[in-house]
């Protein structure tokens, strides 16, 4: 998820990579999109009958609302909102409620509650990875303010969605504490709207593997300012990419030379202790990445923030730069698997 000033109904009617990167607003404007990943399920009842409970929704916070399309075979949409902060904040709530109103009787005998007696749900986020640290903050004090101040508590996952440079925030509580931590991340998003430039939007389509539970991804619970992480395996995500045919027009796997008009520039951020793997000896790897995308691709000397991350900027045409983001996070996962893989067998031997 990233700010974006797109309309929503080309949000929900499409699901091509020519329309994956957002288009982050100026702050005069003021609008934030956020994007929410629901069921299948969840969104026909966010849709209703004839389209009747979206349009109660934007009729009573204002906002613009939408669902992405229907992928056969795919039990995920992509949630899109759009409007003022507040005005997300409250449709955000409503749909909670809405859902909450419709969900089926609890098979367990005890329903989680707040010490208020409302219900406990959840909703899960699409925020943008380059702005993750917007919401954590230095040492995590923003996330735990944001959590003190609405009551909610939120889980980020560390991986980022399969082609994308989203990663899912999934905020629990009551729909109150959910729609006031809503506000305060929009409002962290907002402020600093630039660093979500050029993410590459998730699209459930492209994640078939994710769907059937292959994989599992690392998640991280931020609480009273520490972060838990919770290591687990990810190898969903690693296998349905490693299995991606070329790009059009590129038979044998090599990106051909393109028009300057057509470039476009990208910002993502990797973890220092990951970048080695990446460049490989001697540059052997970042430069086949090059070559086989044909994307420039440079890597900052040092973190650009507190988070200690490098920052990748990539140039080249929407065509080259998702492939260019296809081998670089192909390189990550094939570390991750390598350091998972070292660790147990140190775990063996011990």
């Amino acid at each position: 998820m990233s700010p974006s000033t797109s309309p929503v109904r080309d949000a929900a009617r499409s699901g091509s990579p020519a329309d994956s990167r957002s288009a982050s607003p100026t702050p005069a404007n003021g609008v934030l999109t956020l994007r929410a990943l629901v069921t299948t399920k969840e969104a026909g009842i966010i849709i209703g009958k004839g389209g009747k409970n979206v349009a109660d929704i934007r009729e009573q916070s204002g906002v613009k609302a939408g669902v992405s399309k229907v992928v056969p075979g795919v039990h995920e949409r992509v949630l899109t909102v759009s409007g003022s902060v507040e005005a997300v904040a409250k449709a955000y709530t409503l749909i909670i409620n809405q859902l909450l109103a419709n969900a089926p009787p609890s098979p367990s005998p005890v329903t989680p509650t707040s010490p208020n007696g409302a219900i406990n749900t959840s909703i899960s986020l699409l925020i943008s990875h380059n702005l993750m640290g917007t919401i954590i903050g230095r040492n995590g004090l923003k996330i735990k303010a944001i959590q003190d101040g609405s009551g909610a508590r939120m889980v980020a996952e560390k991986e980022m969605l399969p082609q994308s440079t989203e990663r899912i925030v999934v905020v629990q509580g009551t729909p109150d504490s959910i729609g006031r931590a809503i506000e305060e991340i929009g409002k962290c998003l907002l402020e600093d709207w630039e660093r979500g430039v050029g993410t590459v939007l998730f699209h459930p389509g492209a994640s078939e593997e994710r769907e059937r539970g292959h994989g599992r991804r690392t998640s991280t619970a931020y609480t009273s300012g520490a972060l838990v992480g919770t290591p687990r395996r990810s190898n969903g995500d690693l296998h349905m990419l490693s299995g991606r045919s070329p790009s059009p027009g590129n038979t044998n796997g090599i990106a051909t030379p393109t028009s300057p008009s057509n470039l476009r520039t990208q910002n993502i951020s990797i973890p220092s202790d990951m970048v080695g793997c990446i460049i490989g000896r001697s540059g052997s790897k970042i430069t086949e990445i090059r070559r086989l995308s044909g994307s420039k691709i440079s890597i900052a000397k040092t973190p650009h923030d507190e988070t200690g991350e490098r920052m990748f900027t990539i140039i080249g045409t929407s065509e080259a730069n998702e492939k260019a983001l296809f081998l670089l996070y192909n390189q990550l996962e094939m570390e991750k698997e390598r350091r998972v893989g070292r660790e147990g067998a140190a775990e063996v031997q011990e």
